[in-house]
């Protein structure tokens, strides 16, 4: 990756017809080919950029351009659609070059599966006295996140053997509907029924919540961080 500092103008020709006046911006030419020209704002985005497959080269000013004061000129080039990029340089204040290498790409914490594996490890969260059935347990419509069983050998007649739950990191009222179908049919197995319904999330729209306990089905909400052991807390049982 070669980082640029320098005062220059920039044109793009193409689809459409866009110039950046003469000013000090970064100018990013990635190993990809792309380039991608920055200001000191904006955040993240560039003021303008080429996306690869492109190729850049890099010119003498000719007489004229040089009486203007243009010591390099980029030529970025699209291989597909022609489109160019045309980078005025008149005074380069940084430049330097680094080997990045070969990057494993973004790893993301604490998605739906982050939540639903330490949840099964900690399923005291959802109530004591129950036992890991498996996870992604089988349906005739889909797999449910968690099905727990109860410890308890000797039942009274109607009380609960199975829970199961569905984990989301945003709940709202598809997740209730979701695992309202789910609770239909598990009901009806009499080797689980009766199976008792809990949304697991870290947050849950106001609506879900009331859907939900209209429909007899428990929310918790849950400190995923508390979970991985990063802080004190416990999940809420509504």
């Amino acid at each position: 990756m070669r980082l640029v500092i320098a005062r220059c103008s920039v044109d793009y020709s193409g689809r459409l017809n866009a110039h950046l006046p003469l000013a000090t911006r970064l100018l990013v030419h990635k190993g990809d080919g792309s380039l991608l020209v920055h200001s000191d704002g904006g955040s993240y985005k560039p003021l303008n950029w080429m996306s690869p497959p492109c190729t850049l080269t890099v010119e003498a000013p000719d007489a004229e351009a040089a009486d203007e004061g243009i010591v390099e000129l980029w030529r970025v080039t699209h291989a597909k659609t022609g489109d160019a990029l045309l980078v005025r340089i008149h005074e380069v204040i940084h430049d330097t070059s680094h080997e990045l290498g070969v990057d494993p790409g973004l790893i993301k914490d604490g998605v739906e599966a982050d939540l639903q594996r330490l949840l099964a490890e900690q399923v005291e969260v959802i109530g004591d006295d129950l036992a890991l059935v498996r996870r992604e347990f089988p349906t005739a419509i889909g797999p449910v996140d968690l099905m727990l069983r109860s410890v308890e050998i000797e039942f009274a007649a109607g009380a609960v053997r199975h829970v199961a739950v569905e984990v989301k990191r945003k709940a709202g009222i598809d997740a209730v509907e979701q695992l309202t179908r789910y609770l239909e049919l598990l009901n009806r197995d009499p080797h689980l029924a009766p199976v008792r319904g809990v949304l697991a999330a870290q947050s849950i729209a106001p609506q879900a919540k009331t859907l939900a306990g209209d429909r007899g089905i428990d929310t918790v909400l849950l400190d995923y961080d508390a979970m991985k052991g990063v802080q004190s807390g416990t999940p809420t049982l509504f």
